[in-house]
């Protein structure tokens, strides 16, 4: 297996993005005197909006040219294990929504906001197992989609890196306080699945996915913090301060589901880190930082610049997939990352990009609207 994962592709190019820029809040690529992207020559296209290009058999979008072994090994797939999968996947999901309407019978959701209410303040046999049956069934989802094997690395950066303090009273701090936030790069949907099976922590979700037909019941035993990704009232300091308290508690209470928080705020194609935002660390509370990466031959299971239908279809068409998650230590933030947390989010992202071979860049979601509307011929407004 280590032999064949060497062979896997997972060779970021080459960038000049700085680290430092992370801190600018303007967007050259947005600005309105400058050519419209539509109108831009490709290669200039994909290598301005880098952290989003797909580089795999299926080209941009998932719409390139296939050789003709590929298409035949797509119609295999089609035949023989995208059916088998598809059902087996529906069976475990209605299983895990059967079990949370069962242990959520007769309970009234814990109700922090007028739009928030969940399960995760559950305690009890009715909490254990909406936890462990969860954990189970996420990885078995993950089995169906053929992720047979998960390569999991505990990582300690050196001494010089700062992920843990170096004074005494820090050192016993960090061994006595859990972590309240899980802080992950995002590439894919399945990233909740394995966060999923390995914590089953809670997250931040569009409001909608409360409302959905079997996950909104599975999005609130979560514990899942709504949230309308638009809006621009104050409902969002009311959004940041329910996460930070929530994070603050699951320092508190061991009983208590971390936050799962992936600061980039949108998906990259897995070869860069995006700046963070700064909500994940207001809390001041120490987290725990993943790295997920997916090697892949054929197909880049990264979601990017190519439709959800299309990028699940091809993923079910896929034998063998792979992934590999680097866990670092407990960050505990230094008194001067707590007052600042902006500084908190970029050292945090600077560790991060350092122990996952990849690149810092200084686009985020705006400039991915950006390219997305370029590879669809959509004109840009300026």
């Amino acid at each position: 297996m280590a032999s064949e994962l060497q062979q896997l592709r997972f060779n970021p190019p080459q960038s000049n993005a700085s680290d430092e820029s992370s801190a600018k809040d303007d967007h050259p690529l947005l600005n309105s005197d400058s050519p419209a992207v539509a109108d831009q020559d490709s290669d200039d296209l994909h290598q301005n909006y880098a952290p989003f290009v797909r580089r795999d058999v299926y080209g941009t979008m998932g719409r390139g040219e296939l050789p003709w072994m590929e298409k035949l090994l797509l119609a295999m797939a089609l035949l023989t294990i995208v059916p088998i999968r598809v059902v087996i996947g529906m069976t475990l999901l209605v299983l895990y929504y059967t079990i949370c309407r069962v242990c959520t019978l007769f309970h009234d959701p814990n109700r922090e906001t007028d739009e928030q209410e969940d399960y995760a303040h559950m305690v009890g046999w009715r909490r254990s197992v909406i936890v462990w049956t969860g954990r189970f069934l996420s990885r078995a989802v993950l089995f169906v989609l053929g992720f047979y094997w998960i390569s999991e690395v505990y990582r300690i950066p050196p001494n010089g890196d700062k992920s843990t303090d170096e004074n005494e009273g820090q050192e016993k701090s960090q061994e006595s306080e859990r972590p309240g936030a899980i802080i992950s790069n995002h590439v894919s949907y399945l990233d909740i699945l394995y966060h999923m099976s390995s914590s089953f922590p809670s997250f931040v979700a569009k409001r909608s996915v409360a409302k959905l037909p079997l996950v909104g019941i599975i999005s609130k035993c979560l514990g899942c913090v709504y949230v309308q990704r638009e809006s621009k009232t104050s409902e969002s300091k009311g959004v940041s301060g329910v996460v930070s308290e929530r994070i603050r508690e699951a320092v508190k209470n061991s009983s208590a589901p971390m936050m799962m928080l992936f600061p980039e705020g949108t998906t990259t194609n897995g070869e860069y880190l995006l700046p963070f935002k700064t909500g994940a660390f207001l809390s001041k509370a120490p987290v725990l930082p993943y790295i997920l990466r997916y090697p892949y031959q054929r197909f880049s299971l990264a979601w990017e610049s190519i439709t959800g239908g299309r990028h699940f279809l091809l993923l079910l068409c896929q034998f063998v997939n792979h992934m590999e998650v680097i866990r670092l230590p407990v960050y505990v933030p230094s008194p001067e990352e707590k007052d600042d947390p902006k500084l908190y989010a970029n050292n945090i992202r600077r560790l991060m990009a350092k122990e996952g071979n990849m690149m810092l860049s200084d686009i985020g979601l705006p400039e991915k609207r950006v390219y997305l509307a370029a590879l669809n011929g959509i004109p840009r407004q300026c």
